[in-house]
């Protein structure tokens, strides 16, 4: 199906709610608002830059042009991951970001964006809808004084790293410098390697420069845009500690509160336009990157051997009791995700082939 068409049927699903698009609209009645969108990464970054340029289009288009969001690139108004203090403040209005960026003020966030050996999208969205995941962000959200359209964006399984050398066991990992993203930072500081986390631009020079011997930071098609490829051409799979990302648009409180109702639905259907078309990039994008990086690039892909898995899991395991022993709000979100993960068993083991 067409992006148009797309668009097309969900102004249509605007219309069936009694909102009409149409000459006798309520966009017609209210003044225009015209918001800043800060993007966390480059738009010409494949599902996760092209996102925010996708919602700031669905969303200006889907309220006649009376809730007009600009796109601004990373580094332009705040810088690109750091944003969280300037949101909360007022300073930036709207962002298109990510929760687990704010982990810094409350970690359990990085829970709501990806958890190791975690389900795919599907259950973790009807953990979010139907297991109590979007009453806790909320909660969470608002102690900050902040709000958030979520999930607008899916990005599906991650690769588990890219590295400058070959990697012949687990083994190897001891004494390697990582840049990584959330709870698989930790698991991994247990193998022996020192992480960080580092911007998308960042991550090119780093490994250029040697300040790190490897990098995660999404799946081949995002990361064909970021050059690893030319410096590290060893690339591992499965993404383990990223099964699935989910990424949203987090607004200042005031600004959101002072919305019409007419325009935050308009954000919440523009997100489920923008989370579609992710979710299908991110499994159709892969085959030609994957093709483009092994032929012209001499990109080498591997597999973690179960055995190695079986190590990442238990040493997830560990990490999670730490957290819940030490971090009150971890356990209680992590406590729900793991008390719907097992009732769904019940659902996904009779349902799916595996």
């Amino acid at each position: 199906m067409s992006v148009s068409r797309l668009l097309k049927l969900s102004i249509a699903a605007l219309a069936a709610t009694g909102i009409s698009i149409g000459a006798m609209s309520p966009a017609q009645a209210q003044d225009t608002v015209r918001l800043k969108l800060h993007g966390f990464v480059p738009s010409t970054l494949p599902i996760l830059g092209v996102g925010g340029k996708r919602f700031s289009e669905a969303a200006t288009r889907l309220s006649n042009e009376t809730l007009r969001f600009k796109f601004f690139e990373p580094g332009t108004l705040v810088p690109a991951f750091n944003y969280g203090d300037a949101l909360i403040e007022g300073s930036l209005k709207v962002a298109y970001g990510s929760p687990g960026l704010h982990n810094g003020k409350v970690p359990a966030l990085t829970v709501f964006v990806a958890v190791p050996f975690g389900p795919r999208a599907g259950e973790f969205y009807a953990w979010i809808e139907h297991g109590g995941g979007r009453a806790m962000i909320e909660e969470i959200y608002d102690g900050l004084g902040m709000r958030l359209a979520y999930p607008c964006t899916t990005v599906a399984p991650e690769t588990a790293g890219w590295f400058k050398e070959k990697l012949n066991s687990i083994e190897d990992l001891n004494g390697k410098k990582m840049r990584i993203f959330g709870y698989g930072a930790k698991v991994l500081a247990k193998f022996g390697v020192s992480t960080q986390m580092l911007a998308a631009t960042d991550i090119y020079p780093a490994l250029e420069r040697g300040v790190i011997d490897g990098s995660e930071f999404s799946m081949p098609a995002i990361d064909e845009g970021l050059g690893f490829a030319e410096i590290a051409k060893f690339n591992y799979f499965p993404g383990w500690h990223q099964q699935v990302s989910l990424q949203s648009v987090d607004f200042h409180a005031e600004t959101y509160d002072a919305l019409s109702d007419y325009h935050k639905y308009v954000v919440e259907v523009a997100c489920g336009y923008v989370n579609q078309l992710s979710l299908a990039d991110s499994e159709g994008l892969q085959i030609a990157s994957l093709k483009r990086m092994k032929e012209e690039q001499g990109v080498t892909t591997l597999r973690w051997p179960d055995e190695d898995l079986a190590k990442f899991r238990a040493a997830w395991d560990e990490v999670a009791a730490e957290e819940s022993a030490n971090d009150p709000v971890f356990k209680k979100v992590y406590d729900s995700y793991l008390t719907f993960r097992a009732a769904y068993a019940t659902w996904g083991n009779l349902a799916y082939v595996d």
